[in-house]
């Protein structure tokens, strides 16, 4: 593929922007490849808690805070940006704003999944609430990060 054709595929997304608190450092890697071979600019956002580095990504760093990193990322995000992470109510905000949204272990976030997942985690934080154990999510396995990859090359094809 020549480098007009690489590049006429991408005009339709702008950047790539990450929710790096927790996403995971394969995910960053599999994000870091992908924008370097389609020309992205990539964001990673993260408090200052956490400390992320990035051969070819601009990394912003914001107060500790409640939702700070997700306020940062909602202000920035646009129209034609891919978002990476694992907040539904993230999620929700930027699909609102026009941008895509995936979660690191693939799943594509959209409008007709979006309404569930934030039900589902409304009556999980219930659930909590009220002192019911609420079942623990499950360790991250090699399937998660070839899923991840697969659903985003979905972006760039």
């Amino acid at each position: 593929m020549s480098n007009n054709e690489v590049e006429n595929k991408n005009r339709s997304i702008a950047r790539i922007l990450v929710d790096a608190d927790a996403c995971p450092m394969k995910v960053r890697s599999i994000v870091e490849a992908k924008s370097r071979e389609h020309g992205l600019k990539l964001i990673f956002v993260t408090d200052i808690n956490h400390e992320i580095q990035s051969r070819n990504g601009e990394v912003i760093v914001v107060d500790q805070g409640h939702d700070s990193v997700d306020m940062a990322i909602i202000n920035e995000a646009g129209k034609s940006d891919i978002v990476v992470t694992q907040d539904y109510g993230l999620a929700s905000l930027v699909l609102a704003k026009g941008a895509k949204a995936i979660h690191p272990s693939g799943r594509i976030f959209d409008d007709n999944n979006i309404d569930m997942l934030l039900m589902d985690r409304h009556l999980a934080a219930k659930s909590r609430k009220a002192g019911e154990r609420v079942a623990r999510h499950r360790k991250r396995e090699r399937s998660d990060d070839i899923s991840f990859a697969s659903q985003f090359e979905k972006f760039f094809s």
